[in-house]
C-alpha cells in the first residue's frame, strides 16, 4: 500500500480489490469512531458497486460487527437505479443484504432513496426533503460520502453528457441516462462536494485510463464528470488498487 499526496487530495493505492475493501472498512470504522465521539452522530452516504460490497461484508463480520457504534451511524445513498428496493439492480437491496441487516442498526437510522416511485422528479423532491428534515439545514453535510467511478469517468448517477452534472442548485435531481435508457436519482455534485470526507473506491484495470483523465488529465468534466468533486471544506481520499493505478504518473 502506498499513497501519493497532492495538494486538494491524496491517491492510497492498494494491492488489489480485497485489500482496498479491507482498508476502506478500516476507514469507515475510523471516522464513525470520531465523529460520534465528537458529535454525537455519523451520517454516512453509502455508494454501489463490487468494492463496496466487499467492505460492506467485512463490516458486518468480527471485529467491526460488535465494535462499531451502529445506533449513532445513519445511513444514506449517493444515488440510486429507479427500481424498487427489492430489486437485484437496487443499491439499497445489496447494502441491506450484505451489512444493514446483519448488525444491530436501528432501521429508522437508514434512510433510502424512493427510486420506486414512478415520478422520478417527485422521488427526488421527496429525498431531498428528507436530507433538509435530518440535517436540519437548507444545503446538508455529510461526515462520509462513498464515491465509485465508472470505466466512463461517473460518478454517482452523474454521467458524462447529462443535465445532472449542471443541476448545482438542488440537492438531489433525477436524472434520465441516455445510453443506459434509463432514470437515476442522485445527490448533486453540489450536494457531495459539501461533505466533511469524500472516499473514491476504484478498482480493476478497465478504469485506469478514465482515472488517469479525472486526476491528471486536463479539466474537461462533461466528459469526466468524476472531476466535478472538490470538497469545498472537506478531505478528498482516492482509494484505488494496483490495476486502476496503473496508468498514474
Amino acid at each position: 500500500m502506498r499513497t501519493l499526496q497532492q495538494s486538494t487530495y491524496e491517491v492510497l493505492i492498494c494491492a488489489d480489490a480485497a485489500e482496498l475493501a479491507r482498508e476502506a472498512a478500516r476507514r469507515f470504522a475510523e471516522l464513525a469512531d470520531i465523529f460520534v465521539n465528537d458529535i454525537g452522530r455519523f451520517a454516512v452516504a453509502l455508494s454501489g458497486g463490487s468494492t463496496p460490497k466487499a467492505m460492506f461484508h467485512i463490516l458486518a463480520d468480527k471485529p467491526f460487527a460488535d465494535a462499531l457504534p451502529w445506533r449513532s451511524i445513519f445511513f444514506f445513498w449517493g444515488d440510486e437505479r429507479c427500481v424498487p428496493p427489492d430489486h437485484a439492480d437496487s443499491n439499497y437491496r445489496m447494502a441491506n443484504e450484505t451489512l444493514l441487516s446483519k448488525v444491530a442498526i436501528p432501521r429508522e437510522n437508514i434512510f433510502r432513496i424512493p427510486a420506486e416511485d414512478e415520478d422520478h422528479e417527485r422521488a427526488a423532491a421527496s429525498y431531498s426533503e428528507t436530507l433538509q428534515k435530518f440535517f436540519a439545514e437548507q444545503k446538508p453535510h455529510f461526515d462520509l460520502v462513498f464515491l465509485g467511478m465508472g470505466a466512463d469517468g461517473h460518478t454517482a448517477s452523474l454521467f458524462p453528457g447529462t443535465a445532472a452534472l449542471h443541476a448545482n442548485d438542488r440537492i438531489v435531481v433525477a436524472n434520465y441516462v441516455e445510453k443506459l435508457q434509463s432514470w437515476r436519482v442522485t445527490l448533486t455534485a453540489e450536494t457531495i462536494n459539501r461533505a466533511r470526507n469524500i472516499i473514491f473506491l476504484v478498482a480493476g484495470e478497465d478504469k485506469a485510463s478514465a482515472l488517469k483523465e479525472v486526476i491528471e488529465g486536463p479539466r474537461n468534466s462533461e466528459k469526466y464528470p468524476s472531476q466535478l468533486i472538490e470538497p469545498f471544506h472537506g478531505s478528498l481520499l482516492w482509494m484505488v488498487d494496483e490495476a486502476a493505478a496503473s496508468l498514474l504518473k
